[in-house]
């Protein structure tokens, strides 16, 4: 076509035109293909663009705000606004006796961040319960620590059971100082309660029986053990003199507590466990053992004591060592030996003496720690003095160059020389010449299941030294004090010299009951009265005995 109205002829490329529907390939739609895509306006970009930079510049003039204009304003609120973490004090376990009674509890007053500790008023708990210590904290009332303490006694032992656990407290306080917001973290759990062995009333018994005493024979301190022979539970064990579990808790009484530091009585010794004595005679019995069970005598074997023996002096025959008893018995047999405590007699059982030959050094140690002794007991969470039965090699540690001689038997074996026990090994070993020879480990845990070694010693000579104990008491032996019409007990005294001159005396008794089926047995020791002091020990387990008839007649039957 020509002109204005005619157009042109315009060649179209081959890859413009568009495929027939049927040459279309198969597209997936829900992806978009085959289909015509646009760019983005212009315009769009630059709005986006714009808005990115006002908001750039509303952040920036915040941000200018906050650290720069305003930086001290805001962060003197931020000081003020602040967020603090407080302790929830967790309570001890209660602690109880065998029956029941509350010896340690806890009392919270309205002021006070945690529980103070209240302690029973019994005489004679000081070394069995202990204290604790309250948490502590600086000038400034931060908590420097952040739980009580156990310092001695069953509190120290079972520190770990008592002492629960804190918990936690959050706190939001505004400028002002006003909590904005509070809230428990983590509740505290309680310690758990402790349900000791101890009788309360029977332990004051047994302190004031000792207390009194050793008051009236001018001892200067005493202990005592009262304990179960079938379970090993201790029911008393107690130190005179003792001092206020209450005044040591609350740590406010200084003057009391000087005066209680400063006294040469040693109030903080435990006398039951920590303190050794030279047990005298009483380790007769357990050296008689030793002399049945090794065919050293027999039970009827009689021997002479005539007051004293005499052994030459090799060194010069001119003087002989003389060996005394504390008088002459005349022929004592094993139970009479042991009824009228006869020295002689265990010197040369001991030791031997003419044609009567003797266990021998080597032989009294063996069974003097077969019953435990020159050892501790294995009480739980109390540490303990172990004693010491002496011997060749402690003697040449202890006298270097002095070698072993003849009398050091004879002393050991009527426990003098260096031999040192304590009440607590004193009770256990008698407990297992009551119970048949089964040595008990101590506990103060009302709940427990007995534990110990059963000794290999034949049984009928357990039963020939139990019947000395209780001819003992019933036949004018020196255990005669404890000879009381309510109840049949066995018993065997000690006396041990002490000080340099032998110018002190120490007075024991260990005893069980009843005799026909024994169940409890008391060792008792009255420390440092001058040398030939009458009334002792056995003075102080009458008044026990008595006590209980009296108050506690339960432990008599």
């Amino acid at each position: 076509m020509n002109g204005r109205g005619k157009r042109k002829n315009v060649e179209i490329e081959a890859d413009e035109i568009f495929a027939d529907s049927s040459n279309i390939p198969e597209f997936d739609t829900d992806r978009f293909e085959g289909r015509v895509e646009r760019p983005l306006p212009q315009k769009t970009f630059l709005f986006v663009g714009i808005f990115v930079i006002l908001l750039l510049g509303a952040y920036l003039a915040r941000a200018w705000d906050l650290q720069i204009k305003n930086g001290a304003l805001y962060a003197a609120r931020a000081e003020a606004n602040q967020l603090s973490r407080a302790i929830i004090f967790a309570d001890r376990g209660i602690i109880y006796d065998r029956t029941g009674r509350v010896l340690a509890s806890n009392v919270r007053a309205d002021d006070s961040d945690f529980s103070q500790r209240v302690y029973a008023a019994f005489r004679g708990l000081a070394e069995v319960v202990g204290y604790a210590k309250p948490p502590a904290h600086d000038t400034s009332g931060t908590y420097f620590e952040e739980h009580s303490n156990g310092i001695i006694g069953a509190e120290a032992a079972f520190d770990t059971e008592l002492q629960g656990s804190n918990g936690a407290r959050l706190t939001e306080t505004n400028a002002v100082g006003k909590i904005v917001s509070e809230s428990t973290v983590m509740p505290p759990q309680d310690g758990q309660d402790l349900h000791l062995s101890i009788d309360a009333a029977v332990s004051q018994g047994l302190y004031d029986s000792i207390a009194g005493r050793a008051q009236a024979s001018k001892f200067i301190g005493g202990a005592g053990v009262m304990m179960d022979v079938h379970t090993g539970q201790i029911i008393a064990m107690v130190s005179y003199p003792e001092y206020s579990l209450q005044t040591m808790a609350d740590g406010t009484n200084t003057p009391a507590i000087a005066a209680l530091l400063t006294s040469k009585q040693l109030p903080f010794l435990n006398r039951s466990i920590n303190a050794v004595y030279a047990p005298g005679s009483i380790v007769k019995p357990f050296v008689g053992v030793g002399a049945l069970a090794e065919g050293v005598i027999g039970e009827y074997t009689q021997i002479l004591s005539t007051g004293s023996i005499s052994v030459p002096n090799p060194y010069d025959p001119a003087h002989p060592s003389i060996f005394k008893d504390w008088r002459a018995q005349g022929w004592v047999d094993m139970r009479n030996a042991i009824r009228v405590s006869s020295d002689v007699y265990f010197y040369e059982v001991g030791g031997g003496f003419g044609s009567q030959k003797g266990l021998g050094i080597d032989n009294i140690n063996k069974y003097l720690r077969m019953f435990g002794f020159g050892q501790t007991t294995g009480l739980a969470g109390f540490t303990e003095s172990a004693g010491n039965i002496p011997s060749p090699a402690w003697k040449a540690a202890v006298f270097p160059g002095d070698p072993w001689r003849i009398g050091d038997t004879y002393h050991t074996a009527i426990g003098q020389y260096g031999t040192t026990v304590t009440p607590l090994q004193a009770a256990r070993a008698t407990a297992a010449l009551a119970n048949n020879g089964f040595l008990l480990t101590p506990t103060l845990l009302a709940s427990s299941t007995p534990q110990g070694t059963q000794l290999s010693v034949p049984q009928h000579d357990l039963e020939v030294i139990r019947e000395g104990m209780r001819m003992d008491v019933n036949e004018q032996g020196t255990a005669a004090a404890i000879n009381v019409p309510f109840v049949n007990a066995a018993g065997k005294t000690g006396t041990a010299q002490t000080g340099t001159q032998n110018q002190y005396m120490n007075s024991w008794l260990i005893a069980f009951f009843p005799y026909e089926h024994p169940h409890y047995v008391i060792a008792i020791v009255l420390e440092k009265a001058p040398a030939g002091t009458l009334v002792g020990s056995p003075a102080a387990g009458y008044d026990f005995l008595t006590w209980l008839h009296q108050n506690a007649p339960q432990y008599l039957q």
